[in-house]
């Protein structure tokens, strides 16, 4: 099989622990895309955010981010966008408000969070400040229903972090019983996600698939989260990652090293290394 794409994750299959990107992941994106294979990220994480890891690998392409919900080169020309609405992302804010939790509207120009204090989810504070780029407005605000109220936003993600494991479920409940247009993806017990009914990682990827005259068989995904599986399933060649859990490596035809043994570039080099350069192949007449 000839590949024609790679697709990539970013937390925890392109960056180390530490947040920062080896050099050897760096040169091993440059390689696959001197041969001509179409690199795209495939994250949960905001088009700004992306596009600041993209920027540092040198990647000019379409990104699939906002888990799906947005996918763009450029934010000013998205080829794909959906969002949650007006009405609903007031009456969700409204519903989890009578959580203890802290509520994230990320819009694809900045984020709009309530001021609520966790004391156990660290992750929560480290997410308002490592990903995003510094021109990213993060704004802060003590009642975030009264604030859209005045200021309606149609968000393609909401985040939400939790202090209390049962108000997770809770909320989590509540929200797939009283919304049919949304979609809320469990991430941890103390971590949830809320995104436009039908958006998903693999929808997004396929879609800049189709857009491209890319077939999924053409693809390679390499992830390490259970978010990541969907794709992991669906492509050409599913890679997982050596720190993914044991159901996503179970779903993985490759098993690489694990981020902080550098597991992208070396599949890269054990894999891509064998393949002609695209240009080469079509040539020769091998693809069309």
């Amino acid at each position: 099989m000839i590949y024609r794409m790679l697709a990539l994750n970013i937390d925890g299959t392109l960056l180390q622990s530490n947040g920062r990107l080896h050099k050897s992941t760096k040169e091993a994106i440059e390689y696959v895309q001197q041969k001509g294979i179409y690199v795209t990220l495939v994250t949960s994480r905001s088009f700004p955010s992306a596009k600041k890891v993209a920027k540092a690998l040198k990647i000019n392409s379409l990104l699939v981010t906002h888990r799906g919900a947005y996918i763009a080169a450029s934010q000013e020309k998205p080829i794909f966008v959906k969002r949650i609405q007006e009405d609903e992302t007031f009456e969700i804010v409204r519903l989890l408000e009578g959580f203890t939790c802290q509520i994230r509207l990320v819009h694809e120009k900045y984020s709009l969070a309530n001021k609520t204090k966790l004391n156990t989810n660290m992750l929560a504070k480290t997410v308002f400040t490592t990903g995003d780029p510094i021109f990213y407005s993060q704004q802060f605000v003590d009642s975030l229903s009264d604030t859209i109220l005045d200021e309606p936003v149609t968000p393609p993600k909401i985040e939400v972090y939790f202090e209390d494991k049962d108000d997770l479920e809770d909320a989590h409940a509540a929200i797939r019983g009283m919304f049919e247009n949304v979609e809320v993806i469990k991430l941890s017990d103390l971590r949830m996600d809320i995104v436009p009914a039908g958006v998903s990682k693999l929808n997004g990827l396929l879609y800049l698939c189709e857009h491209l005259g890319i077939s999924r068989n053409q693809m390679v995904v390499i992830g390490d989260s259970a978010d990541d599986l969907e794709m992991i399933e669906a492509a050409g060649l599913g890679v997982a990652m050596g720190n993914a859990p044991a159901e996503v490596k179970k779903a993985a035809d490759w098993l690489t090293r694990s981020n902080d043994q550098n597991g992208v570039s070396y599949m890269v080099k054990e894999h891509f290394r064998k393949q002609h350069p695209i240009d080469f192949l079509k040539k020769m007449n091998l693809l069309k």
